[in-house]
């Protein structure tokens, strides 16, 4: 059905195994940066290719499997270009324990070509009076104008003195002159006695006047994390997370989240500390096949009902023209959203809403959805556009006056401005809530003190290039690495990439070394799940699997409740005479790192999890950690409202691209869900010497002609040549043989 989506694409690209190498070798001098003796032979390649396409200035698409050393490959050449060419490399992910492995990387390239390196958080990680964004803006802002108001009547003291002394000499007009300083002076002591009683900060006010040579000495003596850089900057009593700002000028590499380049505000900023223009800026993106969904959160807006509320009291007895309009406009669709989602539920699913946001449908097919439509049949007055704008104006005029009122001292706190965000947010949702790729909602919770239900406006972008391309056109290149990045040409559309060079490697380590089965269970469709006869066989399987595996292992299914099944059916079967260990049930909402620590304690449990939860990327398992892997059925996502706007949005945007069909369907679920299975697989087999067993269990998943159904031609071809169709009853046998074969079992192998 999908042939074209099959992870080749139709664009070429490079694909390079152990078995099959281009010949081709780094020049020594992008090596410069390599930290280690010898680069892999596929690292070699791969460094060369990539310096090739950054002297093009084009964009790199590099899949490559665990083992193919994807950060190093992309991070030397990326740095002798930049050294070579004056530009900075800004490497970024979403996972924190990618992120530590970017601060080691980066240390050891320093000991082999010294670079000056950063990593950097947000402010609210590395904040030592815990204050907000708008607070702390408005507290650096003062805090400098304090300091340059003292630089400048330290100036104006000594030119005085200077000047006392030239009269007392009986210099002519000395005198005069002093007089008008001393006159200035006065005015600056008032001002200074103004700017005292006002909010400042301590840290930052240090940062200003204290010598902070020894810091930087210190921060680029190595890489230093940010909870490094936060405990050295308070023992000085210095505001580090300002000076990193600060010393992020002419700088070799950069270590950030995913926000500090896919939010567009933070971005601008982000670039104004490096001091350089977007077309200075390489950047390369780890655990790339997550940008989508990343990107996708970023751009997605939201208004809650209790700010709506908020602004309404804000806007009471104010006595400003713009008030009566602004009421208008923001009481009405405030009234629009209450009115929509009290239509749309029942008294049944209103008692039962609970503490985490409840989606409520209020699209409509051939018309605006029902809040707007609500808000239009409420609205009363001169025209929705016109007093929109008037509450957008009295918003940035009281905004500007909690400004004021915090930097003088009035207040506190710096309030934020809630008819400013209300007025803002509807504006955006009259203007862009038809557009294709937007998607209105509304979503309800229940208060955990009050106990009562309400409300909130979304608006859901459900195309994320609108937010990425403009990254990629505006920075010199981008390199974006993944594990699962094909197929490539989806990758492109999806993100608004234009003609990236494209490579994939394969896993390079011996083929001997792992199996790869499609277990020719029931096809796991939903309708199916609950027969006695389909759980009774995914049963056995699992027991054959945990009982025969030397090690640990790992089991993904569909969903939360699906690993909790058969968890529970296992506990009941985990016989004294056939024992499979420790059972350990991976639950939504628990802590998964205390239980990742928990499962790599043991030497033989089974963790039961969802294939979309944490632990499917991101988490290394090395060795007897996790020796087998399974995938129960083809773990389609939970179709959503949101899952068929998205689905609906790229069938109308890329349909006609490249002579696709079903590219709703594709992009927005089976691709997705094949890569998701496709990283969870990669859990295990982690170092050349590592070893064990992967399994999918589904017949979708074999040669079956399943016609539509089948998912075998969604993976990567020399992935596809690796899977070996087994029965279910065959599979303990070919895991005892696989197993017993590099001596694992410690004793005496498990009867079949």
């Amino acid at each position: 059905m999908h042939c074209w989506s099959s992870c080749s694409g139709n664009r070429p690209y490079v694909l390079i195994d152990s078995r099959q190498r281009a010949g081709v070798t780094a020049a020594d001098d992008d090596l410069r940066f390599f930290p280690y003796e010898t680069p892999y032979p596929n690292q070699r390649e791969a460094i060369d290719r990539i310096a090739n396409s950054l002297g093009q200035a084009r964009d790199v698409l590099f899949e490559g499997a665990p083992g193919t050393g994807k950060t190093l490959s992309a991070l030397v050449p990326a740095l002798a270009y930049a050294r070579d060419n004056d530009k900075t490399v800004v490497i970024t992910t979403n996972v924190h324990q990618q992120m530590r492995q970017f601060v080691d990387d980066a240390r050891a390239i320093t000991r082999t070509e010294p670079i000056k390196a950063v990593v950097f958080k947000g402010k609210a990680e590395m904040c030592h009076i815990d204050v907000g964004y708008q607070e702390c803006q408005t507290l650096r802002d003062t805090t400098r104008e304090l300091v340059d108001t003292e630089t400048d009547h330290e100036a104006l003291a000594a030119r005085q003195e200077e000047l006392l002394e030239a009269s007392q000499e009986g210099e002519s007009g000395a005198a005069e002159a002093r007089n008008a300083v001393m006159d200035e002076l006065d005015e600056l002591e008032e001002e200074l006695d103004e700017l005292r009683g006002g909010n400042v900060c301590e840290y930052y006010y240090n940062n200003l006047t204290a010598d902070t040579d020894d810091f930087f000495g210190w921060l680029f003596d190595d890489v230093r994390t940010p909870e490094e850089i936060y405990e050295y900057a308070e023992g000085q009593n210095l505001c580090g997370y300002e000076l990193l700002k600060e010393g992020m000028e002419d700088i070799d590499l950069v270590v950030c989240n995913y926000h500090h380049l896919l939010d567009p505000m933070i971005r601008e900023q982000f670039f104004r500390w490096l001091d350089c223009d977007p077309s200075d800026v390489i950047t390369v993106f780890d655990e790339a096949h997550n940008i989508e969904g990343a990107a996708r959160d970023h751009a997605t807006k939201t208004m809650t009902e209790t700010t709506l509320d908020a602004a309404l009291d804000e806007l009471a007895g104010l006595d400003d023209s713009r008030a009566e309009p602004a009421r208008n406009v923001i009481e009405a669709f405030r009234d629009a959203l209450v009115v929509t989602y009290e239509d749309e539920l029942s008294d049944y699913e209103r008692d039962n809403v609970g503490e985490h946001w409840e989606d409520v449908s209020v699209a409509n097919p051939d018309a605006r959805d029902e809040i707007t439509l609500a808000f239009l049949r409420l609205y009363e007055g001169r025209g929705i556009d016109t007093e929109t704008e008037l509450a957008v104006q009295l918003g940035r005029t009281l905004d500007e006056e909690y400004e004021r009122a915090y930097k003088d001292g009035e207040a506190t706190s710096r309030a934020e401005c809630q008819t400013l965000q209300a007025a803002q947010f509807i504006s955006t949702w009259m203007d862009e809530g038809g557009e294709l790729g937007q998607h209105p909602m509304a979503g309800v919770r229940r208060n955990d003190q009050t106990g009562d239900v309400y409300g909130r406006a979304e608006l859901y972008t459900c195309i994320p290039r609108e937010v990425t391309r403009n990254l990629f056109d505006d920075v010199y290149a981008s390199v974006l690495m993944s594990a699962t990045l094909r197929p490539f040409d989806v990758t492109e559309d999806v993100l608004g990439l234009d003609s990236p060079a494209t490579m994939a490697y394969g896993l390079a380590y011996p083929e001997a070394n792992r199996r790869t089965y499609a277990a020719e269970v029931p096809a796991l469709f939903a309708s199916e799940r609950d027969d006695p006869a389909t759980q009774e066989t995914i049963s056995q399987l699992l027991g054959d699997v945990i009982r025969f595996t030397p090690g640990n292992t790992l089991l993904f299914f569909p969903s939360y409740s699906e690993a909790e099944r058969y968890h529970s059916r296992l506990s009941v079967e985990n016989r004294a005479d056939e024992p499979f260990g420790t059972l350990i049930l991976d639950e939504s909402g628990k802590s998964t790192e205390d239980l990742r620590q928990r499962f790599v304690a043991s030497d033989d449990a089974a963790l039961f999890t969802s294939l979309w939860g944490t632990l499917a990327e991101g988490v290394s398992f090395d060795g007897n950690e996790a020796r087998t892997v399974a995938v129960i059925g083809v773990p389609y996502p939970r179709l959503s409202e949101r899952m068929e706007a998205v689905q609906d949005a790229y069938e109308r945007a890329y349909s006609g691209t490249h002579q696709k069909r079903d590219a709703g369907w594709a992009y927005a679920v089976e691709i997705p869900t094949i890569r998701k299975t496709r990283q969870a697989l990669g859990r295990v087999i982690r170092s050349p010497e590592d070893f064990g067993v992967r399994i999918l269990a589904d017949k979708r998943y074999t040669e079956a002609d399943m016609g539509k159904y089948s998912v075998r031609r969604s993976f990567p071809v020399e992935e596809r040549e690796e899977l070996v169709d087994i029965s279910p009853e065959k599979l303990k046998f070919a895991m005892l043989n696989f197993y017993t074969d590099h001596e694992a079992y410690d004793g005496a192998p498990p009867e079949p």
